[in-house]
């Protein structure tokens, strides 16, 4: 009798909830991680400034999407799960807490470190109530001559309906009293047309390295006498409103999406108030007025200590004191990529170059497309554009380019978040001179960072290629870490061609010889190449992962990651921001570690390695592993063809980011993180090292 085999045990349930990070948790995880750089007394005083107003203007954004989607779920009676199994209504209660206590940190961290810090250095924040006389009569002559003039009292009474109060402004409820002793109320909004932190004159005759300033709304307040003449000013309150500002286009109903677009910018203002914040001196009969009127939730309203907008507090680092703030940057610029090169197109044709940014110039970008405007041998230049900024000089490259008869095709995404005025002015100005512009697709965003130059040399054509992580933006390559690909390769030229295609006209191509592209084939590449790494591990040729990325929130791909740290494939991940993986889980994901790193350079590049068994793949490019970006997006990546490039991926960039020991945190499995720390060890500030590097090439 043949003996039946034993039934093998089930394996992990890798949907069940547990094994998920909540994605809003996740990303106040990371707000916390900026708040802890502003408490790090080993950064210069204002950079710890800046990253306190980073930390309140990344919240207040929070409020505007997140928050406000939550929020309308919870309306419209939604109660569906994430992968963590956790609802909208659960979802919120946890962030409000959270938020809560991260809004008392931040402000014990302005009110006992920060501002302690600023004054030894000379720099003071008083109450207007602090100043002295002389000090008072200066403010008090500013207010007539610039403040007041701006200023247009509302008044709320059985004649005027209650004022509307816009998105993120930041306001005084003001009590009077009339002659005949009846209250009154009235909102005064603190003009945001000028500078919310009024500098104080230099009283005597000496000039001192002293500053001092004064934050508008107390000048404001201590003056209301000037605004109602005749009335007795009993008190006035602070309060600061967030609004849903997420744009809900309608596209399939859509006759004109930039119409569209733009109508659906100016009516953000209008959105649902999602958050009230106040000071804990407001009066419960002023704050129900506010609630009532407003139409918010008592859940929604939080009372702070000290001032409410400390984004604004970014002002001070317009302040001349060099020796108060990081280093000035001088990024990289090879001689042959630079304005004086005198074979600016051979370099890039006899090289694959990588740009890391902004350790490296941005101007090779916009070198590029300026030879290829003046080129008489360029035929055309086609070009994504998706957050470009208000002074963009590719955007004036493009169109001395259409005016020298190049054919011109910018894709340009209206429907980039908060950018969406700046981008319609650009598509309009572009369209006004000729320029082919195509404002997106039906359903999808357009978020790759794509530039194709075609360019007759002899009797053939050839394709000048660039793909990268970061915008098309001079100022931000300044400020976050992207890396891009110049190229001349054939087949990732006609990729190019065919993406092209794709985005402004009629295509339903999927094979792309290189490129990955959502959501066309990247899904389905990633899931591949994961499970090509299982199969090296179990073929006993070590399996690798290495991916340096913005967000990690993917199930699918989680999945994959977790099934490949089952079967033994050692993964590193760098993820800046949200991560829904749970590293360190016996059995599940005992092999996958994961660091952030918060410095002073926003992490933004995204890099993606197989180890594949020996013969190294190296992807880079836009997308991060988010269902938006791999479904509801058109994302690029493209490999390094080039083995001198990967090695330097490897070796010089994702390697740095794993040994960082000074400003990268450990993630462990409950979604909390920890510093890395450099006990007993040599310290390494990955984003320093990789200047270090940049300041030696330049010296050679």
């Amino acid at each position: 009798m043949p003996t039946s085999k034993k039934p093998t045990a089930p394996g992990p349930n890798l949907f069940s909830p547990e094994l998920y990070i909540n994605r809003e948790l996740s990303m106040l995880a990371f707000q916390r991680r900026v708040l802890e750089e502003a408490a790090d007394v080993a950064n210069p005083i204002l950079e710890r400034i800046k990253f306190l107003a980073i930390l309140d203007a990344n919240l207040e954004e929070f409020f505007m999407v997140r928050v406000a989607g939550l929020l309308a779920q919870v309306d419209s009676g939604s109660q569906e799960v994430g992968p963590d199994g956790t609802n909208p209504t659960a979802q919120l209660a946890a962030i409000r807490l959270e938020f809560t206590r991260l809004m008392k940190d931040a402000h014990r961290c302005l009110d006992q470190q920060l501002l302690p810090a600023l004054g030894q250095s000379g720099i003071l924040l008083k109450r207007f109530s602090e100043l002295d006389p002389a000090q008072r009569q200066l403010i008090t002559k500013y207010f007539h001559q610039t403040i007041f003039p701006v200023l247009t009292p509302l008044a709320f009474d059985p004649g005027r309906p209650f004022p509307h109060i816009s998105n993120l402004s930041l306001n005084l409820a003001v009590v009077i009293r009339d002659k005949d002793a009846v209250e009154h109320f009235a909102r005064v909004k603190a003009p945001d047309t000028l500078p919310q932190m009024v500098r104080v004159p230099e009283t005597g005759k000496k000039a001192s390295d002293t500053v001092t300033f004064v934050w508008i709304e107390e000048v404001i307040a201590a003056n209301l006498g000037k605004l109602f003449p005749g009335m007795e000013i009993v008190a006035a309150y602070p309060f600061h409103v967030t609004r849903d500002a997420e744009l809900a286009i309608k596209e399939l109903e859509a006759e004109d999406l930039l119409e569209t677009i733009a109508e659906g910018v100016k009516q953000r203002k209008f959105g649902t108030v999602v958050r009230l914040m106040v000071t804990r001196e407001m009066p419960k009969s002023i704050l129900k007025l506010l609630v009532s009127n407003l139409e918010v939730d008592k859940e929604d309203v939080y009372k702070v200590e000290g001032y409410l907008s400390a984004k604004r507090l970014m002002q001070l680092l317009s302040i001349n004191r060099p020796g108060l703030k990081e280093p000035p940057l001088a990024p990289y610029l090879a001689p042959a990529l630079g304005p004086t090169s005198s074979d600016f197109f051979g370099t890039i044709r006899n090289n694959n170059i990588l740009l890391h940014h902004p350790y490296e110039s941005f101007q090779p970008v916009v070198e590029l497309l300026r030879r290829a405007a003046r080129d008489p041998d360029v035929l055309a230049i086609k070009m994504v554009l998706y957050r470009i900024g208000r002074d963009s000089p590719i955007v004036k490259e493009l169109l001395e380019a259409n005016a020298n008869g190049k054919q011109v095709a910018v894709l340009v995404e209206l429907k980039a978040r908060f950018d969406e005025e700046s981008n319609i002015e650009w598509a309009r100005q572009l369209e006004s001179e000729g320029v082919h512009v195509v404002y997106g697709l039906l359903g999808l965003k357009i978020h790759c960072k794509v530039a194709l130059v075609v360019r007759r040399e002899g009797k053939s054509i050839r394709r000048y290629v660039h793909i990268g992580s970061g915008n098309y933006n001079a100022l931000t390559a300044q400020q976050y870490t992207d890396v891009g690909l110049l190229t001349t390769d054939d087949e990732i030229g006609e990729d190019a061609t065919d993406l092209f295609n794709f985005l402004t006209g009629y295509s339903t191509k999927r094979d792309y010889k290189q490129l990955l592209v959502a959501p066309v084939n990247l899904r389905q590449r990633f899931e591949a190449l994961i499970q090509r790494e299982i199969d090296h591990q179990r073929a006993g040729r070590q399996g690798r992962i290495t991916f340096k990325m913005n967000a990690l929130v993917d199930p699918g791909i989680i999945r994959a990651l977790y099934r490949a740290s089952q079967a033994g494939v050692s993964i590193d991940l760098i993820v800046r921001g949200v991560c829904c993986l749970r590293p360190g889980l016996p059995g599940i994901s005992d092999n996958i570690r994961v660091r952030s790193i918060v410095g002073r350079f926003l992490e933004h590049s995204r890099m993606y390695s197989f180890g594949n068994g020996g013969s190294e793949e190296v992807y880079l490019g836009s997308a991060d592993l988010m269902p938006r970006n791999l479904d509801r997006r058109v994302e690029v990546l493209v490999p390094l063809r080039a083995p001198a490039l990967i090695r330097r991926v490897h070796e010089e960039i994702l390697d740095a980011c794993l040994r960082d020991n000074v400003k990268s945190r450990k993630m462990l499995a409950d979604g909390s993180y920890k510093k890395v720390g450099a006990a007993g060890a040599v310290r390494i500030n990955a984003q320093s090292y990789l200047l270090l590097k940049a300041s030696q090439q330049k010296a050679d």
